[in-house]
């Protein structure tokens, strides 16, 4: 969370930690919603197998905004 390899984040893994805060997945071609009740929608795309770099600050920043606990 502290944002210092956010370059560095597996693709699957952001997706795996998503749905284990109990976001919904749907998919649309490279596109993968997360969607959870009372929080905006998160969009994924991979870049190989690395998540983009601005959307891994999305989450964090998303994450904060509406407290949602992170427990690793």
């Amino acid at each position: 969370m502290a944002g210092k390899s956010d370059a560095n984040i597996d693709f699957a893994d952001l997706c795996h930690l998503l749905r284990q805060l109990d976001f919904v997945e749907r998919t649309k071609g490279s596109h993968h919603v997360f969607k959870k009740p009372d929080v905006p929608a998160i969009v994924l795309q991979a870049d190989s197998a690395k998540a983009k770099t601005y959307q891994v600050r999305q989450v964090r920043d998303i994450f904060k905004k509406f407290k949602i606990e992170v427990n690793l």
